[in-house]
């Protein structure tokens, strides 16, 4: 009887010896394949260009839909509470053209962009109540229905804060803002079951933390996909400044940058994964007075936009009287001519690529850009596929 014990009692420990090798093998293979899984599902930073419809016909032709993720088709109009096409026939034709650029790269979604700076004055009154909201927001999602696209991104600058000269808006569009996209995601959600397909919902926001207290971006990041920072325009009144520095100038004292404006957004509440750092590709000159003995700093007399990056590079840097520098503080270039006291700031490669190397080591979203015809040898483009790899 004790040899038989000592037998079974054998038996048993090389049984569970066995199931315990067979269950930590196990283990480990579905950590594997957990982590593959998680490699490949892991989603790449986005790429999101602004394309101008209002420039009219747009050529498509002229567009590397490989080296982009996102195209936001600019603008559709707000008119009598409804998302309007104001030329419709032209804008047909666009979305038809943007549509056959999914032969070249499969994975490109096209959306339309309501609003903008211009097309913003009504967005108060199209959302001010629960039925206004609704037909709003079916209006948008019956344009990309009927077009087959991807998504709606709303540009509307700004609730709750002065916009443009005349643009309507009132304090209630703190929250406004928030049910504007719960209606719209709800209707997105009707056409998702419909067509079987994503659809994207995304805005364009100020890149400055002065925008934050008048939304409730914690809330309504909820129903976004993205949030896109126009980290550009930053100004601070006339003052000579970098539009679309990384960081703040150490030349004068200012909090607008695009990493404040990441920061401001973040503590918010809106999950780094879903901010997307804006780039432009144009640039913005400042005159200053010709006693003026300081550069950045420096008070202008006048400000005007420089568009774009292409005609920059090529014809005016270290060129027709001006000379290039570099703001290592706030990682932007700038080009200054003596004679005429003429400031630009832009970015550049090297800054794009700065840029990109922020939205990796912060894990967020990618990069949108202002806009696809600002550069059109795509020397920025270029840079941020190279970068953002």
């Amino acid at each position: 009887m004790t040899s038989l014990f000592k037998n079974l009692a054998l038996r048993k420990t090389f049984t569970f010896l066995f199931a315990g090798i067979a269950l930590s093998a196990a283990i480990i293979s579905c950590g594997q394949k957990e982590k593959a899984a998680e490699k490949t599902t892991k989603s790449k930073p986005v790429i999101i260009g602004y394309v101008g419809g209002f420039h009219g016909l747009v050529n498509t032709d002229e567009i590397k839909a490989n080296q982009l993720t996102h195209i936001n088709y600019a603008f559709v109009n707000v008119q009598d509470g409804k998302a309007f096409l104001t030329n419709e026939k032209t804008d047909s034709t666009n979305f038809r053209k943007l549509n056959l650029l999914k032969k070249i790269n499969p994975d490109l979604k096209i959306l339309i962009s309501i609003g903008g700076w211009a097309w913003s004055e009504n967005f108060s009154d199209a959302v001010l109540t629960d039925s206004s909201r609704a037909i709003f927001a079916k209006s948008s999602v019956d344009i990309i229905k009927k077009y087959k696209l991807d998504g709606v991104d709303i540009d509307w600058e700004y609730p709750a804060m002065p916009g443009e000269e005349g643009n309507v808006f009132r304090p209630e569009d703190k929250e406004n803002f928030t049910l504007m996209f719960e209606a719209i995601r709800k209707e997105l959600d009707i056409l998702e079951k419909e067509e079987g397909q994503k659809k994207l919902l995304t805005t364009a926001v100020a890149g400055w933390e002065e925008f934050i207290p008048h939304s409730e971006m914690g809330k309504a990041q909820q129903y976004l996909d993205f949030v896109n920072l126009m980290t550009y325009d930053l100004f601070s009144g006339d003052t000579v400044v970098h539009h679309a520095g990384l960081y703040a100038t150490d030349k004068f004292k200012t909090r607008k940058s695009a990493d404040n404006g990441v920061k401001a957004y973040m503590g918010a509440g809106v999950p780094a994964s879903k901010i997307v750092l804006g780039i432009p590709f144009y640039g913005r000159a400042f005159t200053l007075g010709k006693d003026s003995e300081v550069i950045i700093g420096e008070v202008s007399v006048s400000k005007a936009y420089i568009d774009g990056y292409s005609y920059i590079k090529d014809s005016l840097v270290n060129k027709k009287g001006y000379k290039e520098y570099r703001d290592d503080a706030a990682k932007a270039p700038f080009i200054y001519n003596e004679k005429t006291k003429v400031f630009i700031g832009y970015d550049d490669e090297k800054s794009v690529a700065e840029k990109c190397k922020y939205v990796l080591d912060n894990k967020l979203g990618g990069v949108m850009f202002w806009e696809y015809n600002s550069d059109p040898k795509g020397y920025l483009l270029d840079e941020i596929n190279k970068s953002l790899k």
